[in-house]
């Protein structure tokens, strides 16, 4: 199943023919036959710097302003993807590292190719009026998930080291805190699911606080299949997530990751034998 849906973004001049990933997905099949925390993190270094193409119907809306007191016509440009649906009526962006793997999608004959990048991917991710929970890489091919969680802990990851690099006095600052009450409820029911998880070592929980929005931040240090991984996560803390805190994660395998629980004891901690 699938539905068309309105969103915002910025284009690319790269057409889309010249789009070729082939880095990237080495990169995917090398972390699916080998969850390391090595093979996880390099596949996802290839997808923060990736180009992609997403199907889309692009249509010119007629609109008109004032200005001097004369009305100007004019157009607007409206943008429409295509969703993927999974088996519990969610709802994801389906990107493609190339035009075969686009060749892939029947429904995407028809469909004007547009060239987006992850940054602009997770500022869709994350509008509450895209109503998605996150983005898939080749999903007719050898897909790999992006859950929403972990795509806005990584865009918040580079932003925090763009705004380091750049040293914008001005810029919105990440802060990283204890929570003021911490969420026992949230904490318990993960506690609880991490330990029927072999793969999980480790987990930390902080918040994280962004332009003025405050989100719990969680870190697994964790070896397997990072999507399930974190697709579990999410599923079992999202009765706990309202308006006022989001969720974010990031395995603690990324050195952003490690230096925001530096010195931080962690929640759950996997039992040995």
């Amino acid at each position: 199943m699938s539905e068309l849906k309105n969103v915002k973004m910025e284009g690319s001049n790269v057409p889309a023919e010249k789009i070729k990933n082939p880095e990237l997905c080495k990169a995917i099949e090398a972390m699916q036959a080998d969850g390391s925390p090595e093979n996880i993190n390099n596949m996802i270094s290839k997808v923060v710097e990736a180009k992609f193409i997403m199907p889309a119907m692009v249509k010119q809306i007629p609109n008109a302003r004032t200005k001097n007191g004369q009305t100007i016509m004019g157009n607007s440009t409206q943008v429409q993807f295509r969703l993927l649906e999974n088996g519990n009526n969610e709802k994801f962006f389906g990107v493609f590292t190339d035009t075969d793997e686009l060749a892939k999608w029947k429904g995407a004959g028809d469909a004007q190719k547009v060239v987006t990048d992850f940054d602009s991917l997770a500022e869709m991710v994350s509008d509450p009026k895209a109503d998605v929970m996150g983005f898939v890489i080749n999903p007719f091919g050898k897909s790999v998930t992006f859950p929403k969680p972990m795509t806005i802990g990584i865009k918040q990851q580079r932003d925090y080291l763009r705004r380091e690099k750049n040293t914008l006095k001005n810029g919105a600052q990440i802060k990283f805190s204890e929570p003021d009450d911490y969420p026992i409820d949230m904490m318990a029911a993960l506690i609880n699911h991490f330990s029927t998880e072999p793969g999980v070592n480790a987990a930390f929980l902080r918040m994280l606080e962004q332009d003025g929005k405050m989100s719990y931040f969680i870190v697994v240090d964790f070896v397997g299949n990072m999507e399930q991984t974190f697709d579990a996560i999410a599923e079992v803390a999202k009765p706990f997530i309202d308006d006022d805190n989001e969720l974010s994660m990031m395995p603690f395998s990324m050195e952003f990751a490690r230096n925001a629980v530096k010195g931080i004891e962690p929640f759950y901690v996997k039992q040995e034998d």
